[in-house]
C-alpha cells in the first residue's frame, strides 16, 4: 500500500477516534490520547501506554461507577491510539537520524 494511502488512513482513524461521535467528550478523548488524562483515568491510561497486556478487569471495574461501557471503550481506544502514534513518531525520528 502506498505511503499516501497509509497516511490518509492514519489521519482518518485519528479524526474518527478523537473527534468523531461518541459518548466520551472529544476533548477528554484528546487528553487521553496525549497521555494527559484526568486523575481518575491516569493509572489506566499509563498502563495502556506502557504495558497494555497488564490491563485487568479490576482496572476497568474501578472506573465503572464514573464511566459507562461505551465511555470506557472510547477512553481505551484513545489511549491505545495515542500510544501507537507516539511510538510511530519515535520510530520515524530514529529512521531520519539513521
Amino acid at each position: 500500500m502506498p505511503a499516501d494511502s497509509l497516511n490518509a488512513l492514519q489521519r482518518a482513524t485519528h479524526a474518527s477516534v478523537l473527534d468523531g461521535p461518541g459518548r466520551l467528550d472529544p476533548s477528554l478523548r484528546r487528553q487521553v490520547a496525549l497521555g494527559q488524562p484526568p486523575p481518575e483515568l491516569a493509572a489506566l491510561v499509563q498502563k495502556i501506554r506502557d504495558h497494555a497486556y497488564r490491563v485487568t478487569d479490576a482496572d476497568i471495574d474501578a472506573l465503572r461507577a464514573r464511566y459507562d461501557e461505551d465511555q470506557l471503550f472510547e477512553a481505551i481506544v484513545a489511549a491505545a491510539l495515542g500510544a501507537a502514534e507516539d511510538r510511530l513518531q519515535r520510530a520515524l525520528a530514529v529512521l531520519e537520524e539513521a
